[in-house]
């Protein structure tokens, strides 16, 4: 006997619990559960949009669900497309549509009538944030049994009429809901449904077109790039001296985050030149907890998110080339070299790391590859699977020809990978720090290449070997349309039937 039925919002620490839920809802989907992962990407999108439902403290059901343009979609698409490929990047906070991606109920509580108190919470939601309706594919569970004997429109039509009994439409059809279209296809693999859907409507009279909405999206990003001059430095205070006037300018101009070049830090170097270059290195790896403390001082102080570059760093008494992405809330991430050089590791001793991972920002979801990991497609690829739509990209490189080759990397994971790249070095000489002597930059934001974007992929350049701050501002609507519509779709149309790129 249930004591108490709470409704409240899906948080991640509920996910054990859901999956369980799954697992008894979905006997048959082995395999095909929400991953953890995907549950904390839809909750950090839309934490409104998913409800769960507890009977006696004990989760029992779940709705998710996400808001789109839907003018992008129309009727016509199928559940990967609607869901991003399951990334959830096709939420709009300015769409005029909630769509339902899930809703499910453990089956030890069906028959509670607990999923219209789902459905119910759903409309309400729709009503508050004013959205025009609630749109979503609804799959024909017993169709199987009646697909010989009559077509998808004759048994929607019977179970209207209630002369048949399906588990979900009927459910659905009882919940006001009404079918606008047959879908083929909609979720392949369905062998229940015969790889049929129906696509479901329900119409909030209380729409109003023009009135304002209840939160809006961050849809533009502004960019700030350090284009940093290595100069000498007295001590560590001279330097965060410096630090913090690009933070400051940066940040006057709204900037949603501010990038540095990779090992920044170099003319530090200066103070241990009489030691071997290895240890010197190790030396400088001293200073980094300070740095990385400043960085979130300033990200706090500024509004800034900032990407430190990189900096030296002993860890399990190995030296590693590391980075932080300090948030403008405290929060801090920490991102590694994968790819060291044959010159890093000759002379410092550099060994590589083997984090790889897209970072939630409150300016959308960003992947971090320091210079010559950006020369390696694997790694952007398996980064744009996860959601990624900006990469940063904070390079050192002495010669022209050693920046080409970031610089041409760069541009090819913007266009392969349907995201925006930016990156940015160091300029200037350090005569007397060895194996750090010159340095060579152009920082640029590059774009994919469609009609929606500049002609030549490039936003914006800095120019050559000069000190100076590239703003630059994207906006991050634009990679929706084009993994939906553009004249070519490089993430959607790549052959996985005939291979596949995964992380070990």
């Amino acid at each position: 006997m249930i004591k108490q039925i709470e409704i409240g919002n899906l948080v991640l620490e509920d996910y054990q619990e859901l999956l369980s839920v799954m697992k008894a809802a979905y006997p048959l989907w082995q395999g095909s559960y929400w991953s953890e992962g995907a549950i904390e990407r839809i909750i950090n999108q839309f934490p409104q949009g998913q409800i769960v439902l507890k009977a006696d403290g004990k989760v029992v059901g779940c709705a998710l669900s996400i808001i789109i343009d839907y003018a992008l979609f129309g009727d016509v698409h199928t559940y990967k497309e609607i869901t991003g490929n399951y990334k959830f990047d096709t939420h709009n906070p300015a769409g005029n549509v909630l769509y339902g991606i899930e809703i499910f109920i453990h089956p030890d509580y069906r028959g509670l009538r607990l999923g219209r108190r789902m459905y119910d919470a759903r409309k309400e939601l729709c009503e508050h944030l004013n959205l025009k309706a609630i749109v979503f594919g609804g799959r024909i569970p017993n169709y199987h049994k009646y697909a010989d004997q009559m077509s998808p429109k004759e048994y929607i039509q019977k179970v209207k009429l209630r002369e048949i009994y399906d588990p979900v439409l009927s459910f659905q059809l009882a919940n006001d809901f009404h079918v606008k279209k047959v879908l083929k296809n909609y979720m392949p693999g369905d062998r229940e449904s015969m790889d049929y859907a129906t696509l479901l409507q329900w119409d909030n009279v209380y729409y109003q077109p023009n009135e304002h909405k209840q939160f809006k999206t961050k849809s533009y990003v502004r960019l700030g790039l350090i284009q940093w001059q290595m100069r000498p430095y007295k001590n560590l205070e001279e330097l965060f001296t410096q630090v913090e006037f690009f933070i400051d300018a940066v940040s006057a101009y709204k900037s949603d985050f501010a990038l540095f070049p990779e090992l920044f830090n170099g003319p530090l170097l200066a103070e241990f030149n009489e030691m071997p270059e290895a240890e010197a290195m190790r030396a400088l790896a001293t200073y980094t907890p300070q740095i990385k403390q400043k960085f979130k001082d300033l990200a706090i102080a500024y509004n800034v998110n900032i990407i430190s570059g990189s900096l030296p760093s002993v860890e399990n008494n190995e030296l590693k080339n590391v980075g932080f992405l300090c948030h403008r809330n405290g929060d801090i991430d920490q991102y590694e070299k994968i790819h060291i050089t044959p010159d890093e590791t000759k002379a410092w001793g550099i060994r590589g790391g083997d984090t790889l991972k897209v970072y939630e920002t409150d300016a959308g979801r960003v992947g971090i590859l320091i210079c010559y990991d950006v020369e390696f497609p694997e790694l952007s690829r398996l980064l744009a699977d996860d959601g990624m739509q900006i990469l940063f990209v904070p390079f050192l490189t002495d010669t022209q020809n050693a920046y080409m080759r970031v610089r041409c990397c760069s541009q090819a994971r913007a266009i392969e990978n349907e995201c925006f790249v930016a990156i940015t070095g160091s300029v200037g000489n350090l005569p007397k720090v060895a194996n750090m002597d010159i340095q060579y930059s152009q920082s640029v934001v590059f774009t994919p290449c469609d009609f929606a974007f500049p002609y030549n992929g490039i936003k914006s350049e800095a120019t050559q070997n000069t000190e100076m701050v590239l703003i630059s501002d994207i906006d991050l609507s634009l990679l929706n349309e084009l993994h939906m519509y553009g004249s070519v779709r490089n993430l959607k149309d790549r052959r996985k039937d005939f291979y596949e790129l995964r992380l070990k």
